[in-house]
């Protein structure tokens, strides 16, 4: 396991610093000048010279880029070009409230996939698979955009059960997780389905059918087993899409994560601010599936000698 876990712990270097690299640039190449939109269009050529002496942007791209890796490998993310606030203090403030939403989408999803999956496997062919899949196909075809607003407009203005949008108690969390987890559920239901009608076709199952095990037994302890090791793979991948995604949901509910902190940065050309953003953002990503390597091989041992 040690062994293991150095292996991937090392692939990781080449892929973060590939990161840090495509979000340096990517974020210069986007349009718009950030000293403009900070003194406006009317401010002489001689205060935006000195502004963007200030904020270093005057100095060639490749100067720039080998500042600021200089300054990831130091924790140093810099400061926001408008708020003068450290660009590591503001996601600090902001990546919990992200993780949290993520979290609980991710639990929300999980709690209706492997239920309607496991059901649809072991009914295959009949109604209730037909219904089951069927509800998966709407969740997936359901985009985040117009889900979220609809859910607003039923479950708060007409019916006043929940908050419209912010971060407040447990209540606030119920319209954005089922926004964000919706599309979850669908696809982790279908694959569960999948898996589980593969397992229930292998021959320990026919042996534990004919030596008279229960048919609850069957399904949770021996197919359920086996078959859940790719909805684990492909769960930890969409919870780094969690964390990635949430933009869209987080706008919809106001909700003051890390997500919304990036299309702030990104509309008002903050660079730092935007890097840093898109950087945590990436390397969560990484590092979940980091994670759900390291629980992968948890679950089949086998995976640690490969």
């Amino acid at each position: 396991m040690k062994t293991f876990l150095i292996r991937r712990i090392l692939a990781l270097v080449p892929v973060v610093f590939g990161v840090v690299t495509l979000v340096f640039f990517i974020i210069h190449a986007t349009p718009g000048d950030p000293v403009e939109i900070m003194l406006g269009e009317t401010a002489s050529p001689a205060d935006r010279d000195t502004l963007r002496k200030e904020l270093g942007l005057d100095r060639p791209l490749v100067v720039q880029y080998i500042t600021f890796i200089g300054a990831v490998a130091t924790g140093d993310l810099g400061k926001s070009l408008f708020t003068n606030k450290g660009v590591a203090e503001s996601i600090a403030e902001r990546y919990p409230a992200t993780v949290q939403l993520a979290l609980c989408s991710m639990a929300l999803a999980i709690i209706i996939a492997i239920p309607l999956g496991v059901l649809a496997a072991a009914r295959k062919n009949s109604a209730i698979d037909t219904g089951a899949m069927a509800v998966s196909l709407l969740g997936v075809s359901m985009p985040s955009f117009w889900i979220g607003p609809l859910l607003i407009l039923v479950f708060s203005i007409n019916l006043g059960w929940f908050p419209v949008a912010g971060r407040g108690g447990i209540e606030s969390l119920v319209l954005p997780s089922i926004t964000l987890g919706t599309a979850m559920a669908a696809i982790l239901s279908r694959l569960t389905r999948s898996t589980m009608i593969e397992a229930l076709d292998e021959d320990y199952i026919v042996t534990a059918r004919a030596k008279g095990a229960p048919s609850m037994t069957i399904l949770f302890r021996h197919a359920l087993s086996n078959a859940i090791l790719p909805v684990v793979t492909v769960a930890g991948l969409q919870m780094g899409a969690l964390l990635a995604g949430a933009i869209i949901t987080e706008t919809i509910f106001a909700w003051p994560g890390i997500g919304r902190l990036t299309l702030q940065a990104i509309t008002a050309r903050d660079y730092p601010l935007a890097q840093g953003c898109v950087l945590t953002i990436s390397l969560s990503y990484v590092f979940v599936n980091l994670a759900v390597d390291i629980v992968y091989a948890l679950v089949d041992p086998r995976i640690r000698y490969k």
